[in-house]
């Protein structure tokens, strides 16, 4: 099978030396593309900005702005059977971008925002035959929010974890909660973001092995 998975935070231009961003590394996304490899299909990785060493025959795409990563993201599905998304795209950008370097001044700044594209609902609730994971970083009403994203984004899997805490975002381990359509949801308790990653590809696997199941 054929395997995009997004990773990493995205930048978004205030001026040529500013952005806005957040703290995603990147790592459980790289994590998800080697166990996907590991198991023997081919990975696209469409990578924001991080600072992590491209994985061994994995296609990686470069990306910096969420604009980027939805070009990239619409190009890579088109053939894809699983379709994960692990980047933390940024939810705004600015209104306009600079050209130059905005000078600091004694005066009070305020900077216009606008909404950025939701790759993960424009491509799940377009017309498709792959299968989609979201994931749903959250800080409070974890599993409520994340049930919630399941099925308003078209999701076939939502992969929720509560970031408010020391795990997540800038750290080698993770805690998460996998919630189907069905109501099932799997558990994956605190452990290395390469293990979270090959209990995910089990869970996503199967996910994918029942519905071509009921297809037939």
């Amino acid at each position: 099978m054929k395997f995009v998975i997004t990773a990493g935070p995205t930048r978004e231009p205030i001026d040529p030396v500013r952005f806005l961003s957040n703290r995603s590394s990147g790592q459980m996304g790289y994590a998800i593309a080697e166990a996907a490899r590991d198991a023997g299909h081919e990975v696209v990785l469409i990578s924001g900005p991080v600072s992590l060493v491209a994985p061994k025959n994995v296609r990686v795409e470069l990306v910096t702005t969420s604009d980027e990563m939805f070009s990239a993201v619409e190009r890579a599905v088109r053939d894809c059977d699983v379709f994960i998304m692990c980047a933390a795209v940024a939810d705004y950008k600015p209104e306009a971008t600079a050209h130059e370097k905005i000078k600091k001044q004694n005066a009070t700044q305020s900077l216009a925002l606008v909404p950025t594209r939701d790759i993960l609902t424009t491509i799940a609730k377009a017309p498709r035959k792959f299968f989609v994971v979201g994931f749903a970083a959250e800080t409070e009403n974890v599993l409520e929010n994340a049930r919630r994203k399941l099925t308003s984004k078209n999701c076939d899997l939502m992969v929720a974890n509560d970031v408010s805490g020391a795990i997540g975002m800038e750290s080698a381990e993770n805690e998460v909660v996998v919630l189907h359509t069905n109501g099932e949801k799997n558990r994956i308790t605190r452990a290395p973001k390469k293990i979270i990653a090959r209990e995910l590809m089990k869970i996503i696997l199967s996910a994918c092995e029942k519905r071509l199941t009921k297809k037939t």
